[in-house]
């Protein structure tokens, strides 16, 4: 049986590698001063962060168009039997429950698409698509890959340091006061997403500081939360950063000396979706149960 997989442009596939992996990428739409763009089709990420970083742009994302989400399933079904979608986590959307509402829902993709909400974004969501792919090649239905990723949705993490609070202060996600405190300290904040809402977890003064609450995080949740998947060999561990690829790899050595049972898998952009809260020069890491 034919399956296909579709994830969309929050998972840091680029165009190439979803074109080697035979996967479909769904775009989100990034409105800059109310214009429409699509990530990976003719809007750089150097246009984005030009655009974020000047206080004279408003910079915002939006959902996919149901329409178009369907359209593509549409075509997919005529030369697939079944269909994979792999959306962001819906704790940093609504994309993800309205497209699974539609695809559970309408007649002719009911029992042929299975449209998940399995709590991922960036870098663990681009583990699931490898998943998905390496799942069809051992012959899994989709059905059965639909199970074992909602059963191991809870199964990762992502720690997020922030190298100015003024991002998050546009996008509301803190007040303009405590953004003016946080900036007069010099505080950094480090940021979690557990499956859900991206969330405060400490707050240091300098990178290095941050860097050493990050690995101390990602110790605890190896020793504890992933304790099993780890003894497997079956947890993967990942870099993100924001505009930061320099420091995004002098981390990833860190984080092979500190783990080195713990395969470091990938050194990815955060998705612009996250990015938009957080703006550039932030770096962060995770990990994620792998099939």
């Amino acid at each position: 049986m034919s399956i296909a997989i579709v994830t969309d442009s929050n998972c840091g596939l680029t165009a190439e590698e979803a074109a080697a992996l035979g996967v479909e990428i769904q775009p989100t739409p990034l409105l800059i001063n109310s214009e429409l763009h699509f990530e990976e089709d003719g809007f750089s990420k150097e246009q984005f962060y030009a655009a974020l970083t000047d206080d004279a742009t408003t910079v915002a994302t939006s959902q996919p168009n149901p329409y178009d989400v369907a359209e593509r399933w549409r075509r997919l079904l005529k030369t697939h039997d079944e269909i994979i979608y792999l959306p962001l986590s819906s704790g940093l959307s609504q994309t993800a429950l309205t497209i699974k509402n539609m695809a559970e829902s309408e007649p002719e993709f009911k029992g042929k698409v299975y449209s998940l909400d399995n709590h991922r974004v960036s870098l663990t969501q681009k583990v699931t698509v490898y998943d998905c792919v390496n799942m069809i090649k051992d012959g899994k239905s989709a059905r059965e890959i639909n199970d074992w990723l909602n059963a191991t949705a809870e199964l990762s993490s992502i720690y997020i340091a922030v190298g100015t609070l003024k991002f998050l202060k546009k996008s509301g996600r803190i007040t303009p006061a405590v953004a003016a405190i946080g900036t007069l300290l010099k505080i950094k904040p480090v940021l979690q997403i557990q499956g859900q809402v991206l969330d405060k977890y400490a707050q240091v003064r300098k990178m290095r500081d941050a860097k050493r609450v990050m690995i101390d995080a990602l110790r605890h949740d190896l020793e504890t939360r992933f304790s099993e998947q780890r003894a497997t060999g079956k947890i993967a561990l990942g870099v993100a950063h924001t505009d930061n690829l320099e420091e995004a790899e002098i981390f990833a050595e860190e984080l092979k000396r500190e783990f080195p049972d713990c395969p470091v898998k990938y050194i990815d952009p955060l998705s612009l979706s996250v990015a938009i809260h957080i703006g550039p020069g932030a770096l962060g890491c995770g990990c994620s149960v792998i099939y």
